[in-house]
């Protein structure tokens, strides 16, 4: 499966959150696009609408196993997607932002 580290990822890379809606409430990276994995396939036309045409689609989760799960269905559609290494939880202890939806400091639930 594609990865990419935490630290490879620059300010402005399309980032898809597959956590749930109470894991993104509490906070999640700025500009991510949030599409649950408990609605990803009935969902996955937002993100074919959002994601660069030619740009890759890199997913995130809490700490790697779900976004792995979408990353693989991603590939298998022809999407070029790789799945974060470790997560919000490597993103937050990196010192990555987390925000919430009003833009105050959020944490990794």
């Amino acid at each position: 499966m594609p990865t990419v580290e935490v630290g490879d990822l620059r300010d402005g890379d399309f980032l898809l959150d597959v956590r749930e809606d109470d894991e993104w409430e509490a906070g999640h990276a700025e500009g991510a696009l949030h599409i649950p994995i408990s609605e990803f396939v009935a969902r996955y036309g937002e993100l074919t609408e959002a994601a660069p045409q030619d740009g890759k689609v890199n997913v995130i989760c809490r700490s790697g196993g779900r976004s792995a799960q979408v990353t693989t269905y991603l590939v298998q559609q022809g999407i070029d997607a790789v799945n974060v290494d470790g997560g919000m939880q490597v993103w937050a202890a990196a010192g990555r932002p987390v925000v919430t939806d009003d833009g105050g400091t959020g944490f990794v639930l």
